[in-house]
């Protein structure tokens, strides 16, 4: 296997510890910026298409554009980011994604739409790399699991906030225009020169596999995450009704969970950076599964059902968390940004999968299919990560 590049960073990094706090901030706000825009932009451009008549398969379609995006730009990450660094990209893409959000309200033929989606998968898959590879940089290995705990948690945080913000602009041109100028207001945290960016490593032209053989846990990681993750937005909240919930309860059950997503975040990568993080992801994925199924049981009692899902929430989330402190302490350079570029197709891959195993496990069984194929997903995931000898 070969070595891992090193990142060449600035002096300042070494010297003094303020400087790399202040850019690791900076950084991480940008990326919670862009996660408001990007959950903001998804559906507003969905509900756009459906108010404009166009079917659910068109819509869908349509919505794939963002993954294949994703596929077109993951492979050529490594070298791009070895060719203009981290920081022209990251400002590239919240360019881009203002300029398409905007084209959006200009352009009336909306099989034009079909390639700006594209433009903005290409231009996510850019962001979340460098940022997550940028912050990964940043941080020190004391700290590192702190660290991306806060990340992991800010960029949720984001993701809450979009859909939050479109409620309340309605979809019209206005909330196009408002997730431009997020994107852009994101650019004055990364683009500043006292922020520490990372050194440009050697370019990379290794293919996608050599990064699959090198880190398989970590893309198991991420097809596991999606998967779940995706699913569960889909399709908590009608698995609640089904169950006899209020549709105004299920979506607060969402809520409880993203917010138990967010705030134990803090306390897991605290841990992280005290035990030992294969130990730590393979218990979170244990209790995640066996958690699960507790689900139709504690949805009995909504103060239990609450209390469940905040902490699940939390816990899932954590192995991701984890996982990417396990991929900064072992990867530099090139090799970090192209483990992280194929985290991305992996995440696309889990997106897709993993609501259509959930929508046929709840035709199955309304009370146990959706907790069931979330709960055999992370045991699945436990036992590759028991055998597997790889650390990432």
């Amino acid at each position: 296997m070969n070595a891992p590049h090193q990142v060449a960073v600035p002096a300042t990094q070494v010297l003094s510890r303020w400087p790399r706090l202040l850019s690791t901030v900076a950084v991480i706000v940008a990326a919670t910026i862009f996660g408001l825009s990007y959950s903001l932009s998804a559906p507003l451009i969905a509900m756009s298409l459906a108010a404009g008549g166009h079917s659910g398969t068109y819509i869908g379609v349509n919505a794939a554009m963002h993954a294949l995006g994703v596929l077109l730009i993951a492979p050529a990450m490594p070298s791009l980011a070895a060719r203009f660094g981290a920081r022209a990209l990251a400002v590239a893409a919240l360019v881009v994604t203002a300029v398409v959000l905007a084209a959006f309200t200009r352009v009336t033929d909306v099989a034009w739409w079909f390639p700006l989606r594209i433009a903005l998968g290409m231009a996510a898959e850019t962001l979340f790399v460098m940022s997550e590879t940028w912050t990964n940089v940043l941080t020190t290995e004391q700290a590192r699991g702190r660290t991306m705990a806060v990340y992991t948690a800010a960029l949720s945080l984001g993701m809450v906030l979009g859909p939050a913000l479109l409620s309340v602009l309605g979809v019209d041109t206005a909330a196009y225009l408002a997730g431009a100028a997020i994107a852009l207001a994101a650019v004055a945290f990364v683009l500043p020169p006292w922020v520490i960016a990372p050194g440009r490593s050697k370019p990379e032209h290794a293919h996608p596999m050599r990064y699959l053989r090198l880190a398989p846990i970590a893309i198991a990681t991420t097809v596991l995450n999606a998967g779940v993750e995706t699913a569960g937005l889909s399709f908590i909240s009608l698995y609640a009704t089904q169950l006899g919930w209020t549709a105004a309860r299920a979506m607060q059950l969402i809520s409880v969970l993203m917010l138990g997503a967010i705030v134990l975040q803090l306390p897991i990568g605290w841990l992280a950076d005290k035990v030992s993080k294969r130990r730590l992801v393979l218990a979170l994925a244990s209790i995640s599964a066996a958690a699960a199924l507790f689900w139709p049981f504690a949805l009995r009692e909504t103060w239990l059902a609450f209390a469940v899902v905040f902490v699940w929430g939390g816990l899932f989330v954590g192995i991701y968390t984890v996982m990417l402190a396990m991929v900064g302490s072992r990867f530099q350079g090139g090799d970090l940004v192209g483990v992280y570029a194929v985290m991305g197709l992996a995440w696309g891959l889990g997106a897709l999968v993993g609501p259509a195993l959930a929508g046929v496990a709840m035709g199955m069984s309304a009370l146990f299919g959706l907790p069931g194929v979330i709960a055999l997903g992370c045991a699945v995931f436990a036992v590759f990560m028991a055998v597997s000898r790889s650390e990432t």
